[in-house]
């Protein structure tokens, strides 16, 4: 042998170490990226000497190589529907060892976690779950969940100069709305509801959303429906860097970092933002830009200016049955509230500054035993902080002074301590599998217009699921929950889920999802005990209140057809909510406001929605017709107990791959809301918000072998500011009118994002 054929040897083999992928495993397992939880009947090709040979993961996600296959260069591919293809070339099996593939975003192929034993397809679970993936949130340009949420049926957004961007989920909203991230719930709302502006997406995989109480899984407050952001967790490449810059005509300016490694099992993330808005009023042309503000009344705007900064770190990992996930997030948020010179010289103004922090951190453990069993252990902290402070300016020398009323100032802080934990028997083979679980949550108030300064409440419970399946075409879910809160007694929680397969073939699948659910809330921190009294308020808690129960049905019927090139969605949802001792902010007197017991509040409503897939191209359209009732209806109207509003949706989606091109089209139309109040005096009056209509239209151009998105577009097409609301009756003394603010009118959009990945 020559000196160049044993270089030629040498040079062979060290490329071939370098270059090929040890696979440690004789005995293959193919899981999730997501949960760690294995993938029964993946398919997985190994490719060895011009031949194909095929395998299929069993119920434990496992299969056998054979030997022949072992310690040798061979191309393997592992693919199963919902998931990314896994290319892995060339590699050589020689110890037993796990693969995990990544939850793919896929039309028609939507999977949830939220209330599941694992995450899977929507199709198969038995809770009537939508969700809102990736995909569809660029395109629609959303910036923070009340965008996303917009266009949604069902789903009714409110919004505030001060307070944010709140939300009704058939036709409840306030404190029964159950908001989490990742499985733990926010915490810090203002007049009962979390601001959704507050909830930039940089982060987020995807929204799911689960209509009805989850009271059994989630405890207090999860009476209406819960909404569960998950973050992104999966990351396929060793680097990822990602840039999003996006500039909108109303005066929105936002720009976000986001940095990934992985490290054979470990992961990190860590992403930073700026949201900038620079304040809206219908008095502004198109991109109105004022170089020098004049100290007039023109100061006092109806969107007000605010500075939102974001940032987080993310870590994970991952080895054979254990899973370690820790996340920590910052937000800030300052706004200003400017307001009209004060007569008589129009020399100095009272300003409003409104600072926010939220700090969140949650670890979660997962361990997978060799016997199908799971354990989940989740401990969590959410602080919100809020201050109010009042200035003088000197619109003359443009200084500031603090102002010397106590009333105008306030510092309120909420503590929430969360764990939660798991024990899960999940086998695809199992006609009966179960979870039991503990959850705990502790929450503590500080501030000056609470009670003593500081109160606190807990809420220790456990419960129990199970999903037993008689025969293969039926999953019937019972669910139980005892808990201990530390200011009121709160009864057993019970459940029952029901999901009928009429049919199940490759191609047409017809079920149907039955359930009912009884839902209890204990009265907030805020409802018990705050109290606010100066010059402008006189706003006090209850602390005689009772917890609101609740009792919820749903029944809903899905179609689903895939064909070759074409694939359809239908569903059909029918749902009743029963509050009792619903808890509201109403008149006390001629000048107090606290928190009353209303004895009965209820909503019905119906809801059909098709959702079509055609090549590259995606449209939906949906009818939601939502009727609400409570004591007051039924007292000024006998014949009509319940007042509905209807709701229209539609959305087109088109995807010209071959061109890295993508345009979408989104349309609401949201009916008029009547309702019932009463006065101080007892005496009722007819209220009405009219109906408007929203469209969205946006156009995105992919560069650079899709690493570079440039997007633009229009949002709110129909040019809609505020609505006119209107109140009659002898209770209202006189017809009266006013106006409920919607958005900043027609504004344009503008975005550039880079996105760079290791190979």
């Amino acid at each position: 042998m020559t000196i160049a054929n044993c270089k030629s040897i040498f040079f062979t083999t060290i490329l071939h170490l370098l270059f090929t992928t040890f696979v440690y495993g004789q005995t293959i397992t193919v899981i999730s990226l997501e949960d760690s939880q294995p993938i029964p009947g993946a398919r997985v090709d190994i490719y060895h000497q011009q031949k194909t040979h095929h395998f299929t993961t069993n119920y434990d996600g496992e299969f056998q190589v054979e030997p022949f296959l072992r310690n040798t260069s061979v191309k393997m591919t592992i693919s199963f529907a919902s998931y990314e293809t896994k290319i892995l070339e060339p590699i050589v099996i020689s110890r037993d060892t796990n693969i995990a593939l990544n939850t793919a975003v896929k039309n028609f192929e939507e999977v949830a976690i939220t209330a599941q034993y694992k995450s899977q397809l929507v199709e198969n679970a038995v809770h009537n779950i939508k969700v809102i993936d990736r995909q569809k949130i660029e395109a629609m340009a959303a910036q923070d969940l009340k965008d996303v949420l917009t266009n949604e049926l069902n789903v009714r957004i409110g919004e505030d100069n001060v307070l944010g961007s709140s939300m009704q989920l058939q036709g409840i909203g306030g404190e029964n709305v159950k908001i989490l991230v990742d499985g733990v719930p926010l915490t810090g709302r203002l007049n009962g509801n979390i601001d959704l502006s507050q909830i930039p997406l940089e982060s987020i995989e995807r929204v799911e959303i689960v209509e009805g109480p989850l009271s059994v899984s989630y405890g207090t407050d999860a009476l209406a429906g819960t909404i569960n952001i998950i973050t992104k967790k999966n990351q396929a490449k060793q680097f990822v860097a990602t840039s999003n810059n996006y500039f909108e005509s109303s005066g929105k300016v936002n720009n976000t970092v986001n940095l990934g490694w992985q490290i054979k099992k470990h992961q990190i993330r860590i992403e930073g933002g700026r949201y900038f808005f620079d304040g809206w009023d219908p008095s502004h042309k198109t991109f109105h830009f004022d170089v020098k503000p004049i100290a007039d009344s023109s100061r006092n705007i109806q969107w007000n200016p605010k500075e939102q900064l974001f940032g987080g770190i993310n870590y994970r990992y991952n080895r054979k049955n254990t899973l370690f996930n820790y996340s920590g997030q910052f937000f800030n948020e300052d706004i200003i509230n400017r307001g009209m010179p004060r007569a008589p010289y129009q020399q100095s103004a009272y300003d409003d500054y409104y600072r926010t922090n939220r700090i969140n951190q949650r670890a979660n453990f997962q361990y997978r035993f060799e016997n199908g069993y799971r354990l989940s252990l989740i401990a969590a902290y959410n602080g919100y902080f809020r201050r109010k402070n009042t200035k003088v300016r000197d619109l003359t020398e443009i200084s500031d002074v603090i102002s010397a009323n106590p009333s105008d100032h306030d510092t309120s802080q909420y503590h929430s301590f969360i764990a939660r934990g798991r024990l899960i028997q999940s086998k695809a083979n199992k006609r009966f599998n179960y979870e039991v679980g503990y959850d705990i949550l502790y929450e503590i108030a500080n501030g000056e217009r609470i009670l003593n300064k500081q109160q606190s409440i807990g809420d220790y419970a456990i419960y129990t699921t199970a999903e037993y399946s008689p025969v293969k075409s039926v999953t019937i879910r019972p669910g139980l929950r005892y808990a201990y809160n530390t200011e009121y007694n709160a009864p057993i929680t019970p459940s029952l889920n029901v999901k009928y397969d009429f049919l199940k073939r490759d191609q047409h699948q017809l079920s149907l999802r039955a359930s009912y659910a009884r839902g209890f809330r204990a009265p907030s921190i805020k409802e018990l005990h705050y109290v606010f009294v100066d010059i402008n308020h006189n706003i006090v808690g209850n602390p005689d209140l009772e917890a609101e129960t609740a009792n919820h049905f749903n029944f809903s019927l899905h179609h689903k057809m895939a064909g070759d090139k074409l694939k359809l969605k239908n569903k059909a949802v029918l749902f009743y909510n029963d509050i009792r001792q619903l808890i509201t902010l109403a008149q006390a007197s001629e000048v107090e406001y606290s928190y009353f017991n209303l004895d009965r509040y209820s909503t019905v409503g119906a809801q059909l929605e098709s959702n079509a897939n055609y090549k590259d191209i995606t449209a939906g359209v949906g009818v939601g017709y939502i009727g609400r009732y409570n004591d007051l209806a039924a007292d000024a109207n006998a014949s009509v107990d319940f007042l509905f509003s209807p709701e229209i949706k539609a959305n087109f989606q088109y995807n010209w791959k071959k061109a890295g091109v993508q345009a979408a089209f989104f349309y609401k139309y949201t009916g008029v809301l009547p309702n019932i109040r009463s006065n101080e005096d007892g005496e009722l009056y007819e209220t009405k918000i009219n109906d408007y209509h929203t469209a969205d239209l946006t156009l995105s151009k992919f560069l650079w072998s899709k690493r570079l998105k440039f997007t633009v577009g229009v949002k709110n097409l129909f040019d809609v500011t505020s609505i006119a609301g209107s109140a009659s009756g002898e209770g209202a003394h006189s017809a009266g009118s006013g106006s409920v603010s919607i958005g900043m009118g027609r504004v344009f959009h503008a975005g550039i994002k880079l996105n760079l990945k290791s190979k």
